[in-house]
C-alpha cells in the first residue's frame, strides 16, 4: 500500500522529505500543507549510514548529487563520501564531506587562459583555487545507544558558502546543529498475576539550530530555532493510533530559494500543542499468497532458494484501504515576535497577512486502491504495481471551498492549498532483476494559478535496485524536475 500514515504524520513537524540540500539528506514537510509525495519522503536511515554503505559500491566511495545552491557559480553536482567513522560496541562518530567540482574546473580553466606561458607562479595560482572554502561541506554526526531500545544522537555541519548567512549562531554560526533523543518503550499492565503488552510508543526529544523544511512548492524555509517532543503510538491491530506533541519555534523563518514569499504560519514563531488521532482499515478484493515451493527453484544441481527481491512485493493482490483521522492544536504566544518583525525595514520576507487561529480542530483521510502483478522473483516481467491514493488533507478547508462554490474557487486555493483534493499515483514496473523503475505523481483535483481543471502538480521519477539479503532494502536514485534536485539513497522497509 502507498503510506497511509503520512497523512498524519505530515501534521506534526518531524516528517524527513529527501533533499540533498543539506549533508543530513532531508528536510522537514511543514504542518498544514499538502502530504508530500510517497517517492519523496526520506530514508529511514541515517545520512551518513547510507553513505558509509552505498560507498562499497561506488568508486572510491564517493556518491554524487544533484541539487542548486544559492551560489549559481557552485554549480549542481556535488561529491559526497564518508572521512572517517570510528565506532564501538555501542557508540559511533561519522564524518562526512562534500565537495562542489564545478566552481573549481571553472577557475582553473581562467587561470590557465588567463596565462601566457605555464610557469610555476601559475600552478601555485591553480593550488590556491583548491583552499576555496565555499567548494566544501562537512558534516560530523555521534550517535551514542543509552539502552537496548533508546538512543542518543547528535551532529552538526558546516557549508563553506554559507558563512553569511549564520549571523545569530555565535558558536556555532557556520554550522547546523541537530540533537535527536529517541526511546522506545513498552507499557505492561498487571491483571490477576498476568503481564499484558500494550501497543509499543516512540517518544522523540528534537533541537536543531536551524531547522530545514521545504513547502509544497519546492521552497525551502530556514527557522532559526525548532525543538519538538512528541510521543506517538505504534498502529494497533485494531487499526487505531494516537499521537501527542510539543513544538516551539524562535526566531523568523527566511527564504532560501525565493526573494519574497509569505512564510508558512506553522513556522512563525511561538508554541503548539497539538493531539491527533487516526483509525486505518484494509480489505484485500484478491491475494496471491506465497507458498513455501514458490520460492524454492529446482536446478540441475538440485532445490535452491530464492525468495522475492523484496518481502513487501512478493505478493500479487488488489486491494483497498483507507485512514481517517483528526487533529487539534494550540498556539501560545508568537505575536509580540510578528510585530517586531514587520517593523524591520529590511525584511527579507513578508509576514502572512492571514492570523494563525490559537486553537484549532481538522479532520483528514485518505483512501487508497492498489494492484499488483507478479511475485518479483523472476529476471525479467514479474512486477507491475499501481497505487492511487486520495488526500484531503483538510476537510474543513474542503468543506468551506464546497460551500462557497466554484465561483471563488480559484482565489480559495490559492490562499489555502489543502482546500482541494488531491491525487497520487505510483506507477513501479521491473526492468530486470532488481531494478525497478518508479513514478510519483501528485495530481490537484482543482484549479491553480489561472489553470482550470485537474493537472498534475509535482512528479518524481526513481530507479531502485532492490537488496535481496535485505529483505526489503534498496538503493534509489530519484529525481525531482520541480526542485531540480536528485540524490541516491538506501531505503529500508518504507512501505
Amino acid at each position: 500500500m502507498a503510506k497511509l500514515r503520512t497523512a498524519m504524520d505530515s501534521t506534526f513537524w518531524d516528517l524527513n522529505v529527501s533533499s540533498p540540500r543539506n549533508l543530513e539528506g532531508s528536510a522537514r514537510a511543514i504542518p498544514g500543507e499538502p502530504f508530500p509525495l510517497d517517492g519523496a519522503r526520506a530514508s529511514r536511515a541515517l545520512r551518513i549510514q547510507q553513505v558509509s554503505l552505498l560507498g562499497n559500491g561506488f568508486p572510491l566511495g564517493i556518491i554524487p548529487s544533484f541539487g542548486p545552491t544559492a551560489h549559481k557559480e557552485l554549480g549542481s553536482f556535488a561529491l559526497q563520501t564518508l572521512l572517517l567513522r570510528p565506532e564501538t560496541a555501542n557508540w559511533w562518530l561519522g564524518l562526512i564531506g562534500q565537495f562542489r567540482p564545478k566552481k573549481l574546473i571553472s577557475s582553473i580553466k581562467a587561470e590557465f587562459s588567463n596565462g601566457g606561458e605555464w610557469e610555476l607562479p601559475g600552478f601555485k595560482d591553480v593550488a590556491k583555487h583548491f583552499m576555496d572554502k565555499s567548494l566544501y561541506s562537512l558534516g560530523l554526526s555521534s550517535q551514542l545507544a543509552l539502552g537496548p531500545s533508546s538512543s542518543i544522537m547528535l551532529s552538526t555541519e558546516g557549508h563553506g558558502e554559507r558563512k553569511g548567512r549564520r549571523h545569530k549562531m555565535m558558536l556555532f554560526q557556520k554550522a547546523r546543529i541537530a540533537a535527536i533523543f529517541l526511546y522506545m518503550y513498552s507499557l505492561y499492565s498487571i491483571n490477576n498475576h498476568t503481564e499484558h503488552q500494550l501497543p509499543n510508543h516512540d517518544i522523540t526529544l528534537e533541537a536543531a539550530w536551524p531547522e530545514l523544511f521545504i513547502d509544497h512548492k519546492g521552497q525551502y524555509w530556514d527557522v532559526p530555532e525548532s525543538i519538538s517532543l512528541d510521543l506517538s503510538s505504534l498502529v494497533s491491530k485494531s487499526g487505531l493510533r494516537y499521537r501527542f506533541g510539543l513544538h516551539k519555534n524562535s526566531g523568523h523563518p527566511q527564504a532560501l530559494n525565493a526573494n519574497n514569499g509569505e512564510a508558512p504560519l506553522a513556522l512563525l514563531p511561538g508554541l503548539c500543542a497539538k493531539a491527533a488521532f487516526s483509525y486505518e482499515k484494509d480489505q484485500d478484493f484478491w491475494r496471491q499468497k506465497e507458498k513455501e515451493e514458490d520460492v524454492m527453484v529446482k536446478t540441475d544441481r538440485g532445490l535452491f532458494w530464492r525468495p522475492s527481491y523484496d518481502v513487501r512485493l512478493n505478493e500479487p493482490h488488489s486491494a483497498i484501504s483507507g485512514i481517517i483521522g483528526g487533529t487539534c492544536a494550540a498556539w501560545f504566544g508568537g505575536s509580540e515576535g510578528l510585530v517586531a518583525a514587520a517593523s524591520r525595514e529590511d525584511e527579507e520576507i513578508s509576514l502572512n497577512a492571514k492570523k494563525r487561529s490559537p486553537l484549532s480542530a481538522d479532520l483528514f483521510g485518505s483512501v487508497c486502491y492498489t494492484f499488483q502483478h507478479g511475485n518479483f522473483r523472476k529476471p525479467y516481467g514479474d512486477l507491475t504495481r499501481v497505487d492511487a491514493r486520495l488526500d484531503v488533507c483538510s476537510a474543513s478547508a474542503f468543506a468551506r471551498r464546497v460551500l462557497n462554490g466554484l465561483k471563488r474557487s480559484s482565489v480559495n486555493s490559492a490562499e489555502n492549498p489543502v482546500s482541494s483534493p488531491r491525487l497520487n499515483l505510483i506507477f513501479q514496473q521491473q526492468i530486470a532483476g532488481p531494478i525497478v523503475f518508479r513514478v510519483d505523481s501528485r495530481v490537484l483535483l482543482d484549479s491553480s494559478s489561472g489553470r482550470r481543471g485537474p493537472h498534475v502538480e509535482d512528479f518524481i521519477y526513481s530507479l531502485s535496485y532492490s537488496l535481496r539479503l535485505l529483505q526489503s532494502g534498496k538503493v534509489v536514485a530519484w529525481y525531482s524536475p520541480k526542485r531540480k534536485e536528485g540524490m541516491i539513497e538506501l531505503r529500508l522497509f518504507e512501505f
